[in-house]
């Protein structure tokens, strides 16, 4: 059987913590930020954590 590739676009998106979490950069900070509010662009500075679901998922996909 060969082997698993790694997803490399996930891979560019995700980062794994030293406890095994996943962390990714929030998206909507890009553009047209001016009609957003001070604290909604201030909480998206922040990285997101995946959810125990979720990084079942991904984790499957940078499984090499």
């Amino acid at each position: 059987m060969p082997k698993k590739k790694t997803n490399k676009a996930t891979a560019k998106r995700v980062k794994r913590t030293a406890g095994g979490k996943f962390k990714y950069g929030r998206a909507g900070s890009g553009h047209l930020l001016s009609s957003k509010t001070r604290k909604r662009k201030r909480s998206l500075r922040k990285a997101g954590v995946l959810s125990k679901p979720e990084s079942k998922r991904v984790a499957e996909l940078l499984a090499s």
